[in-house]
C-alpha cells in the first residue's frame, strides 16, 4: 500500500516510515501541510497519517482539503486533541496520541483500516 507520512517532527516521520516500510509498504513524507497537499495530490495514497500542528498548513485543514480522497486518514498529535476532530467534524478513521508505545501497534492498527 502507498502511504504518506505528514509530519514536521523528524523522528517522528522516520519511526513510521521505518516501521511501515519493515511491512513492505511504499511510503512518501512530508514535513509541512503544503506538502503533504501536494503529495497527497500527486501520489493518491492508500493511508495518510497527518500531524495536527504544523507549520505552513495545520492537519485538520489538509484533511478538510482532501475530502474527496478514498485514503484512509489517522490524525496525530502530541496534544490533548479529541476536540479538535469534534468540533472541526474531520472525516478520519483513526485519532492518536503522539509519543507512540508502540510504533508496530500503530502499523498493525493503519494495516487493518485497509482490510
Amino acid at each position: 500500500m502507498k502511504v504518506l507520512v505528514i509530519d514536521d517532527e523528524p523522528l517522528v516521520r522516520r519511526s513510521l516510515s521505518r516501521a511501515l516500510q519493515q511491512r513492505g509498504h511504499q511510503i512518501f513524507e512530508a514535513s509541512d501541510g503544503l506538502q503533504g497537499l501536494d503529495a497527497w495530490k500527486r501520489i493518491q495514497p492508500d493511508l495518510v497519517f497527518v500531524d495536527v500542528l504544523m507549520p505552513g498548513m495545520k492537519g485538520p485543514d489538509v484533511i478538510l482539503q482532501m475530502k474527496e480522497t478514498s485514503a484512509k486518514i489517522i490524525l496525530m498529535t502530541a496534544f490533548s486533541g479529541e476536540e479538535i476532530v469534534s468540533e472541526q467534524d474531520l472525516p478520519i478513521d483513526l485519532f492518536l496520541k503522539k509519543p507512540f508505545e508502540n510504533i508496530f501497534e500503530i502499523v498493525l492498527k493503519a494495516e487493518e483500516l485497509l482490510k
